[in-house]
Formats: structure tokens, sequence, C-alpha cells
């Protein structure tokens, strides 16, 4: 599933949801950001916790971030893969 985009290190959509980062994120700790329509969250991978909500309500949120655990491994070794090689 690791896949690189132009000015996206990672791109993947879950749903109604798209789950990326940016290939400038190099030296920032694990993360990815979420978008949907105008809305784009962000979370830290380790620990595992809201960085912006981007304008996602609470309920939505709390969705995104099952789906964010859920794929938590598969995430950070695209990251590793892509940003370490």
């Amino acid at each position: 599933m690791c896949e690189a985009k132009t000015s996206h290190a990672y791109d993947f959509q879950k749903g109604l949801y798209r789950f990326f980062y940016y290939a400038g994120d190099r030296h920032e700790p694990y993360h990815v950001h979420v978008e949907r329509d105008d809305k784009i969250a962000k979370f830290w991978m380790v620990p595992m916790r809201l960085q912006s909500s981007g304008g996602f309500n609470r309920e939505e949120i709390n969705r995104i971030q099952k789906i964010v655990i859920s794929h938590q491994t598969q995430i950070m070794e695209c990251w590793n893969e892509y940003f370490i090689g």
C-alpha cells in the first residue's frame, strides 16, 4: 500500500478519507494527515494522538482515529520505506 506521489510521500483512500504525508515531513516525528473535502486533521503516531482536528467534529475525529490505529503499522512502515529507504 506504500505509494509515492509527486508531492505526497504516502497517499491512500479509506472511505471518504484520504490519508497522506508530505515529502517535506521527513524531519517531523511519525504522523499522518487526513483529508475530507476542505477539512484536514493531523495525527501523531507515537504516541497516537490528535495534533490538529482541522475542522472535523469529535465524532468524525473518533472515526478517523480508529482507521489510523488500524493502519498504524502500515503507515509507519511506508514512512520508513519512503524517508529512510
